[in-house]
Protein backbone atom coordinates (compact mmCIF):
# COMPACT_ATOMS: atom_id res chain seq x y z
CA UNK A 1 0.00 0.00 0.00
CA UNK A 2 1.15 3.36 -0.54
CA UNK A 3 -0.41 5.81 2.05
CA UNK A 4 2.45 8.54 2.67
CA UNK A 5 4.93 7.05 0.84
CA UNK A 6 5.96 6.90 -2.71
CA UNK A 7 5.45 3.66 -4.36
CA UNK A 8 8.94 2.31 -6.08
CA UNK A 9 7.68 0.15 -8.36
CA UNK A 10 6.48 2.70 -10.57
CA UNK A 11 9.14 5.26 -10.26
CA UNK A 12 11.01 4.48 -13.09
CA UNK A 13 7.88 5.30 -15.47
CA UNK A 14 8.24 8.67 -14.23
CA UNK A 15 9.91 10.41 -17.01
CA UNK A 16 7.54 8.16 -19.33
CA UNK A 17 8.81 5.06 -21.09
CA UNK A 18 8.18 6.65 -24.65
CA UNK A 19 11.56 7.39 -26.21
CA UNK A 20 10.72 8.39 -29.89
CA UNK A 21 14.18 8.63 -31.41
CA UNK A 22 14.30 11.37 -33.95
CA UNK A 23 11.21 13.47 -33.25
CA UNK A 24 12.27 17.00 -33.70
CA UNK A 25 12.31 18.93 -30.11
CA UNK A 26 12.06 22.38 -31.74
CA UNK A 27 10.52 23.94 -35.21
CA UNK A 28 9.19 27.53 -35.72
CA UNK A 29 6.08 26.10 -34.65
CA UNK A 30 6.89 24.90 -31.26
CA UNK A 31 7.95 28.13 -29.65
CA UNK A 32 9.78 27.95 -26.46
CA UNK A 33 8.66 30.43 -23.48
CA UNK A 34 10.14 33.61 -23.94
CA UNK A 35 12.94 34.64 -21.29
CA UNK A 36 11.54 35.49 -18.19
CA UNK A 37 13.04 37.49 -15.10
CA UNK A 38 12.10 34.03 -12.78
CA UNK A 39 12.68 30.51 -14.65
CA UNK A 40 11.53 28.41 -11.92
CA UNK A 41 9.65 28.74 -8.53
CA UNK A 42 10.41 27.21 -4.96
CA UNK A 43 7.56 26.27 -2.98
CA UNK A 44 6.64 25.33 0.63
CA UNK A 45 6.60 20.96 0.45
CA UNK A 46 3.22 19.57 1.23
CA UNK A 47 2.00 18.15 4.29
CA UNK A 48 1.76 14.55 4.11
CA UNK A 49 -0.41 12.38 6.25
CA UNK A 50 2.27 9.59 7.11
CA UNK A 51 1.02 7.86 10.32
CA UNK A 52 -1.93 6.17 7.93
CA UNK A 53 -4.39 6.11 10.74
CA UNK A 54 -7.46 3.28 9.68
CA UNK A 55 -9.83 6.06 10.41
CA UNK A 56 -8.60 7.03 7.00
CA UNK A 57 -8.98 4.11 4.85
CA UNK A 58 -9.83 0.72 4.70
CA UNK A 59 -7.21 -1.64 4.01
CA UNK A 60 -9.05 -3.45 1.93
CA UNK A 61 -10.81 -1.55 -0.18
CA UNK A 62 -7.44 0.60 -0.86
CA UNK A 63 -5.99 -2.80 -2.11
CA UNK A 64 -9.19 -3.17 -4.42
CA UNK A 65 -8.05 0.64 -5.24
CA UNK A 66 -4.91 -0.85 -6.04
CA UNK A 67 -5.92 -3.99 -7.80
CA UNK A 68 -7.25 -1.68 -10.60
CA UNK A 69 -4.26 1.07 -10.30
CA UNK A 70 -1.62 -0.84 -10.80
CA UNK A 71 -2.29 -2.30 -14.14
CA UNK A 72 -3.14 0.80 -15.78
CA UNK A 73 -0.63 3.21 -17.86
CA UNK A 74 -0.62 5.84 -14.83
CA UNK A 75 3.00 6.79 -13.91
CA UNK A 76 1.85 9.27 -10.65
CA UNK A 77 -1.43 9.83 -8.68
CA UNK A 78 -1.93 11.11 -5.88
CA UNK A 79 -5.06 12.08 -3.37
CA UNK A 80 -5.25 15.52 -1.52
CA UNK A 81 -7.90 15.48 1.73
CA UNK A 82 -7.98 18.48 3.71
CA UNK A 83 -5.23 19.99 2.28
CA UNK A 84 -2.79 16.93 3.15
CA UNK A 85 -1.69 14.22 1.10
CA UNK A 86 -3.06 10.95 2.09
CA UNK A 87 -2.05 8.78 -0.96
CA UNK A 88 0.86 9.17 -3.12
CA UNK A 89 2.24 6.59 -6.20
CA UNK A 90 4.68 7.21 -8.83
CA UNK A 91 6.46 10.54 -8.79
CA UNK A 92 4.97 13.03 -8.01
CA UNK A 93 7.72 15.91 -8.96
CA UNK A 94 7.70 14.73 -12.90
CA UNK A 95 7.09 17.86 -14.88
CA UNK A 96 5.31 17.03 -18.14
CA UNK A 97 2.45 17.56 -20.51
CA UNK A 98 -0.74 18.69 -19.42
CA UNK A 99 -3.04 17.86 -22.80
CA UNK A 100 -6.12 19.39 -22.66
CA UNK A 101 -5.97 19.84 -18.79
CA UNK A 102 -4.32 22.98 -19.99
CA UNK A 103 -7.66 24.52 -20.53
CA UNK A 104 -9.43 24.21 -16.89
CA UNK A 105 -5.62 26.28 -16.06
CA UNK A 106 -6.77 28.96 -18.53
CA UNK A 107 -10.47 29.17 -17.13
CA UNK A 108 -8.95 29.69 -13.78
CA UNK A 109 -6.28 32.27 -15.27
CA UNK A 110 -9.28 34.39 -16.92
CA UNK A 111 -10.99 34.76 -14.06
CA UNK A 112 -9.23 37.90 -12.00
CA UNK A 113 -9.05 39.69 -15.17
CA UNK A 114 -12.97 39.28 -15.90
CA UNK A 115 -13.30 40.43 -12.50
CA UNK A 116 -11.36 43.15 -12.90
CA UNK A 117 -13.28 44.36 -16.69
CA UNK A 118 -10.08 43.57 -18.75
CA UNK A 119 -12.24 40.55 -20.17
CA UNK A 120 -15.56 41.06 -20.77
CA UNK A 121 -17.70 37.74 -21.62
CA UNK A 122 -20.40 39.88 -24.17
CA UNK A 123 -17.44 40.65 -26.31
CA UNK A 124 -17.56 39.45 -29.76
CA UNK A 125 -14.29 38.42 -31.57
CA UNK A 126 -15.21 40.48 -33.81
CA UNK A 127 -14.93 43.44 -31.66
CA UNK A 128 -11.91 41.89 -30.61
CA UNK A 129 -10.10 41.51 -33.64
CA UNK A 130 -10.21 38.13 -34.07
CA UNK A 131 -9.29 36.84 -37.36
CA UNK A 132 -8.16 33.88 -40.06
CA UNK A 133 -5.72 34.70 -43.23
CA UNK A 134 -8.96 33.02 -45.08
CA UNK A 135 -11.47 35.22 -43.42
CA UNK A 136 -14.16 34.34 -40.88
CA UNK A 137 -17.59 34.44 -42.02
CA UNK A 138 -19.64 37.48 -40.65
CA UNK A 139 -21.53 35.17 -38.52
CA UNK A 140 -18.40 33.47 -36.75
CA UNK A 141 -17.41 36.87 -35.74
CA UNK A 142 -20.59 37.20 -33.64
CA UNK A 143 -19.50 34.25 -31.21
CA UNK A 144 -18.86 35.56 -28.01
CA UNK A 145 -16.33 35.15 -25.47
CA UNK A 146 -18.46 33.47 -23.11
CA UNK A 147 -19.31 30.69 -26.36
CA UNK A 148 -15.84 30.03 -26.38
CA UNK A 149 -15.52 29.16 -22.85
CA UNK A 150 -17.87 26.74 -23.33
CA UNK A 151 -16.91 25.42 -26.82
CA UNK A 152 -19.95 26.47 -28.71
CA UNK A 153 -18.58 29.66 -30.73
CA UNK A 154 -20.07 27.91 -33.81
CA UNK A 155 -16.51 28.48 -35.87
CA UNK A 156 -15.73 25.69 -37.47
CA UNK A 157 -12.66 26.87 -39.20
CA UNK A 158 -9.37 24.46 -39.04
CA UNK A 159 -7.58 24.80 -35.65
CA UNK A 160 -3.73 24.94 -35.05
CA UNK A 161 -3.78 21.82 -33.25
CA UNK A 162 -4.85 18.26 -33.21
CA UNK A 163 -7.76 16.50 -31.54
CA UNK A 164 -10.31 18.33 -33.50
CA UNK A 165 -13.62 16.82 -34.15
CA UNK A 166 -14.09 14.39 -37.16
CA UNK A 167 -18.09 15.51 -37.24
CA UNK A 168 -17.45 19.11 -37.50
CA UNK A 169 -20.65 20.97 -39.31
CA UNK A 170 -20.71 22.84 -42.19
CA UNK A 171 -19.63 26.44 -41.87
CA UNK A 172 -21.90 29.27 -41.23
CA UNK A 173 -24.84 26.88 -40.23
CA UNK A 174 -24.66 27.00 -36.60
CA UNK A 175 -25.94 30.04 -34.33
CA UNK A 176 -22.90 30.79 -31.59
CA UNK A 177 -23.61 29.50 -28.29
CA UNK A 178 -25.80 26.90 -29.26
CA UNK A 179 -24.06 24.12 -29.95
CA UNK A 180 -21.21 22.19 -27.75
CA UNK A 181 -18.88 20.20 -30.41
CA UNK A 182 -15.15 20.34 -28.94
CA UNK A 183 -13.20 22.53 -30.89
CA UNK A 184 -9.27 23.40 -30.22
CA UNK A 185 -9.81 26.82 -32.19
CA UNK A 186 -11.98 28.45 -29.68
CA UNK A 187 -9.52 27.38 -26.70
CA UNK A 188 -6.50 28.24 -28.91
CA UNK A 189 -8.15 31.85 -29.60
CA UNK A 190 -9.09 32.43 -25.29
CA UNK A 191 -5.28 32.19 -25.60
CA UNK A 192 -5.00 34.72 -27.85
CA UNK A 193 -7.85 36.69 -26.34
CA UNK A 194 -7.00 36.51 -23.37
CA UNK A 195 -3.19 37.93 -24.40
CA UNK A 196 -4.71 41.12 -26.00
CA UNK A 197 -6.94 41.93 -23.41
CA UNK A 198 -4.62 41.73 -20.29
CA UNK A 199 -1.60 42.40 -21.73
CA UNK A 200 0.51 39.16 -20.30
CA UNK A 201 1.33 36.18 -22.09
CA UNK A 202 -0.49 33.10 -20.69
CA UNK A 203 2.47 31.45 -19.45
CA UNK A 204 3.86 34.72 -17.62
CA UNK A 205 0.32 34.51 -16.27
CA UNK A 206 0.62 31.42 -14.95
CA UNK A 207 3.58 32.03 -13.23
CA UNK A 208 2.47 35.18 -11.73
CA UNK A 209 -0.77 34.54 -10.69
CA UNK A 210 -0.86 31.02 -9.89
CA UNK A 211 2.55 29.57 -9.85
CA UNK A 212 4.36 32.11 -7.22
CA UNK A 213 1.32 32.68 -5.01
CA UNK A 214 0.67 28.95 -4.83
CA UNK A 215 4.34 27.91 -4.17
CA UNK A 216 4.47 25.48 -7.32
CA UNK A 217 7.49 23.39 -6.42
CA UNK A 218 8.58 22.32 -10.11
CA UNK A 219 7.44 24.97 -12.22
CA UNK A 220 9.78 25.82 -15.21
CA UNK A 221 8.92 29.02 -17.09
CA UNK A 222 10.75 27.67 -20.08
CA UNK A 223 9.03 24.44 -20.60
CA UNK A 224 5.78 26.02 -20.99
CA UNK A 225 5.35 26.26 -25.35
CA UNK A 226 3.25 27.71 -27.99
CA UNK A 227 3.13 24.76 -30.62
CA UNK A 228 0.97 24.00 -33.10
CA UNK A 229 -0.45 23.77 -37.22
CA UNK A 230 0.73 27.47 -38.82
CA UNK A 231 -0.59 26.29 -41.64
CA UNK A 232 -3.78 25.73 -40.60
CA UNK A 233 -4.84 28.57 -38.55
CA UNK A 234 -3.27 31.83 -36.89
CA UNK A 235 -3.44 30.89 -33.38
CA UNK A 236 -1.79 28.10 -31.99
CA UNK A 237 -2.08 26.09 -28.73
CA UNK A 238 -0.37 27.74 -25.32
CA UNK A 239 0.66 23.82 -23.79
CA UNK A 240 1.58 23.83 -20.37
CA UNK A 241 4.15 21.45 -18.60
CA UNK A 242 3.43 21.08 -14.93
CA UNK A 243 3.92 18.21 -12.18
CA UNK A 244 1.32 16.21 -10.41
CA UNK A 245 2.18 18.17 -6.81
CA UNK A 246 1.99 21.50 -8.59
CA UNK A 247 -1.59 20.27 -10.39
CA UNK A 248 -3.17 19.21 -6.80
CA UNK A 249 -2.45 23.05 -6.20
CA UNK A 250 -4.52 24.33 -8.65
CA UNK A 251 -7.58 21.45 -7.44
CA UNK A 252 -6.96 22.65 -4.08
CA UNK A 253 -7.18 26.21 -4.66
CA UNK A 254 -10.26 25.76 -6.17
CA UNK A 255 -12.16 23.71 -3.55
CA UNK A 256 -10.95 26.57 -1.12
CA UNK A 257 -12.68 29.50 -3.32
CA UNK A 258 -10.12 30.81 -4.96
CA UNK A 259 -7.77 31.63 -1.85
CA UNK A 260 -4.69 30.91 -0.82
CA UNK A 261 -3.22 31.73 2.35
CA UNK A 262 -5.92 34.28 3.03
CA UNK A 263 -5.19 35.56 -0.61
CA UNK A 264 -7.68 35.90 -3.37
CA UNK A 265 -6.13 34.37 -6.04
CA UNK A 266 -9.27 33.23 -8.46
CA UNK A 267 -12.37 35.07 -7.50
CA UNK A 268 -14.41 32.85 -6.00
CA UNK A 269 -17.28 34.33 -8.32
CA UNK A 270 -15.70 33.06 -11.08
CA UNK A 271 -14.71 30.02 -9.68
CA UNK A 272 -19.05 28.89 -9.43
CA UNK A 273 -19.80 30.52 -12.90
CA UNK A 274 -17.10 28.20 -14.68
CA UNK A 275 -18.31 24.79 -12.59
CA UNK A 276 -22.07 25.32 -13.11
CA UNK A 277 -22.91 23.05 -15.81
CA UNK A 278 -23.88 24.83 -19.50
CA UNK A 279 -23.73 21.73 -21.45
CA UNK A 280 -25.24 18.72 -19.79
CA UNK A 281 -23.75 14.87 -20.97
CA UNK A 282 -26.34 15.02 -23.48
CA UNK A 283 -25.07 18.01 -25.06
CA UNK A 284 -21.76 17.11 -24.49
CA UNK A 285 -22.18 13.57 -26.01
CA UNK A 286 -20.05 12.10 -23.28
CA UNK A 287 -20.07 8.87 -22.67
CA UNK A 288 -18.63 9.50 -18.78
CA UNK A 289 -21.44 11.29 -18.25
CA UNK A 290 -19.52 14.81 -18.28
CA UNK A 291 -21.52 18.08 -18.74
CA UNK A 292 -18.87 21.14 -19.90
CA UNK A 293 -18.96 24.44 -17.83
CA UNK A 294 -16.06 27.53 -18.38
CA UNK A 295 -13.82 24.88 -20.09
CA UNK A 296 -14.22 22.56 -17.00
CA UNK A 297 -15.70 19.03 -17.24
CA UNK A 298 -18.62 18.37 -14.81
CA UNK A 299 -19.03 15.10 -13.81
CA UNK A 300 -23.26 13.76 -13.48
CA UNK A 301 -22.93 11.52 -10.53
CA UNK A 302 -25.72 10.89 -8.06
CA UNK A 303 -23.14 9.96 -5.53
CA UNK A 304 -22.94 11.70 -2.36
CA UNK A 305 -19.19 12.39 -2.89
CA UNK A 306 -19.35 14.03 -6.27
CA UNK A 307 -22.07 16.40 -5.90
CA UNK A 308 -20.71 19.69 -6.92
CA UNK A 309 -17.57 17.94 -8.72
CA UNK A 310 -15.43 19.14 -11.45
CA UNK A 311 -12.70 17.96 -13.51
CA UNK A 312 -9.59 18.80 -15.37
CA UNK A 313 -9.38 16.20 -18.33
CA UNK A 314 -6.55 16.07 -20.63
CA UNK A 315 -5.27 13.17 -23.44
CA UNK A 316 -3.54 9.95 -22.45
CA UNK A 317 -4.64 10.17 -18.74
CA UNK A 318 -4.12 13.87 -17.45
CA UNK A 319 -6.51 14.70 -14.55
CA UNK A 320 -7.39 16.67 -11.58
CA UNK A 321 -10.98 15.69 -10.11
CA UNK A 322 -12.34 18.10 -7.32
CA UNK A 323 -14.98 17.03 -5.07
CA UNK A 324 -15.67 19.40 -2.76
CA UNK A 325 -18.39 17.16 -0.77
CA UNK A 326 -15.70 15.10 0.86
CA UNK A 327 -12.67 18.23 0.54
CA UNK A 328 -10.31 15.75 -1.91
CA UNK A 329 -8.22 16.83 -4.74
CA UNK A 330 -7.06 13.54 -6.80
CA UNK A 331 -4.25 13.98 -9.48
CA UNK A 332 -3.67 11.07 -12.11
CA UNK A 333 -0.82 11.62 -14.62
CA UNK A 334 0.37 9.50 -17.49
CA UNK A 335 3.52 11.26 -18.31
CA UNK A 336 4.81 11.55 -21.80
CA UNK A 337 8.06 12.86 -22.80
CA UNK A 338 8.16 16.56 -24.42
CA UNK A 339 9.78 15.24 -27.54
CA UNK A 340 6.63 13.35 -28.35
CA UNK A 341 4.28 16.01 -27.14
CA UNK A 342 6.06 18.58 -29.57
CA UNK A 343 6.16 15.99 -32.11
CA UNK A 344 2.70 15.67 -31.87
CA UNK A 345 1.28 19.10 -32.29
CA UNK A 346 3.44 19.82 -34.94
CA UNK A 347 1.85 16.25 -36.95
CA UNK A 348 5.55 14.70 -36.67
CA UNK A 349 4.32 11.77 -35.26
CA UNK A 350 1.29 9.14 -35.61
CA UNK A 351 2.06 7.09 -32.64
CA UNK A 352 -0.54 7.00 -30.12
CA UNK A 353 1.44 5.94 -26.38
CA UNK A 354 -1.24 3.80 -24.20
CA UNK A 355 -3.39 5.83 -22.07
CA UNK A 356 -6.06 6.08 -19.50
CA UNK A 357 -9.17 7.26 -20.56
CA UNK A 358 -11.74 9.39 -18.67
CA UNK A 359 -13.88 6.27 -17.81
CA UNK A 360 -10.68 4.54 -16.46
CA UNK A 361 -10.10 6.94 -14.32
CA UNK A 362 -13.25 7.52 -13.02
CA UNK A 363 -13.49 3.96 -11.88
CA UNK A 364 -10.36 4.52 -10.02
CA UNK A 365 -11.71 7.84 -7.80
CA UNK A 366 -15.02 5.39 -7.60
CA UNK A 367 -12.55 3.18 -5.59
CA UNK A 368 -10.68 6.38 -3.77
CA UNK A 369 -13.62 7.27 -2.39
CA UNK A 370 -15.12 3.52 -1.46
CA UNK A 371 -11.79 3.03 0.45
CA UNK A 372 -11.92 6.75 2.41
CA UNK A 373 -13.88 6.07 5.84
Amino acid sequence: MAIGINLSRRSVLAGSTLALAGLAAASASATDAPSHAHQKTTGKLWKTVMDTPSARWSPAKLADMEAQLYPMATTSMMVVRNGEIVYKYGNLSDVSYLASARKSVLSMLFGKYVAEGKIDLDMSIGEIGIEEDDGLLPIEKTAKVKDLLTSSSGVYHAAGSPGGNDNTPERGKTEPGSVFLYNNWDFNVLGAIFEKRTGKSIFQALQEDLAEPLGFEDFDFSRQRMMGYENQSRYLAYHLFLSARDMARLGQLMLQGGKWEGKVIVPETWIAESIKVRFTPEQTKSKEGLGYGYLWWIPTSSAPAFKGAYLMNGNFGQFVLCLPAIDTVIVHRRAVTDEFAIARNLGKTTYEPAKVTAGEFLKIADAVVAAST
